[in-house]
């Protein structure tokens, strides 16, 4: 009989499960990424973990590992090479219990999602963000929200005082690159090119029809990496498509 197919533990689920080259388009051609090819790539190219210790983190021979990491490169490369939809499901794997626990006590359905804000709108210029809204939301709706100041935190900082403050995904308009790394470092889900008021953001963005553009960026940048000066008429500097 032929051995069985061992599960693979995951520690950590993707926070993006699908990509496409064109936003609303999705390529016919899609190429199916499973869980414990995703956790390998994340292992072993992300954190930088060598093959014995990927192996021993996910319970399964080194063999096995390598099999799964072969396979998942190729997969990758395809989906860069030719401009294929991507999709991370499914597999034969095990959630971490530490991550099961997690999820258990922060529920599924909750969430808590930040907009860069000023006088009601969403903030064009993240760099220069001197207030977050911050909405607690559970199964699609919104339970509360307030005004945070971010105290004077530089563009660099704003990824840490975000995460400091337990959100999970945030609304903005403009953002240049280095901004964008941060947040994704921080595990925060990133929602650019967005304007108008903020509170209809969110319930646009809770509803499944948020308009946004994620290859929004602020081209305006000193050296440092912030946006340029602030500007009332930002859409035209920061976001793109915020016409006023």
């Amino acid at each position: 009989m032929p051995r069985p197919n061992k599960p693979k533990h995951v520690k950590r689920l993707p926070v993006c499960r699908e990509f496409a080259p064109v936003r609303g388009e999705k390529n016919p051609h899609q190429i199916l990424l499973t869980v414990e090819e995703y956790e390998t790539l994340r292992l072993m190219d992300y954190q930088g973990l060598n093959q014995e210790e990927c192996a021993r983190q996910m319970k399964v021979g080194r063999a096995t590992v390598q099999a799964v990491y072969t396979e998942a490169r190729k997969k990758l490369a395809r989906f860069l090479v030719e401009a294929s939809s991507l999709t991370i499901a499914g597999g034969n794997y095990v959630l971490d219990e530490t991550e099961r626990e997690g999820m258990a006590r922060k529920g599924r359905n909750q969430m808590k999602i930040a907009v860069t804000y000023e006088n009601g709108e969403v903030f064009q210029h993240f760099g220069h963000t001197e207030q977050f809204k911050i909405y607690d939301t559970e199964d699609g709706r919104i339970l509360s929200s307030e005004v945070i100041g971010t105290n004077g935190s530089g563009h660099g900082a704003l990824a840490g005082f975000l995460k400091e403050q337990g959100v999970q995904v945030l609304i903005c308009g403009g953002i240049g690159g280095g901004a964008r790394n941060a947040l994704a470092e921080a595990g925060i889900r990133l929602f650019p090119g967005a304007c108008g008021n903020a509170d209809a953001q969110i319930e646009a963005y809770l509803a499944g029809n948020l308009d946004y553009d994620p290859d929004t960026t602020c081209s305006h940048h000193h050296e440092g990496g912030s946006c340029g000066e602030h500007e009332h008429g930002h859409g035209e500097h920061c976001g793109g498509h915020c016409g006023h």
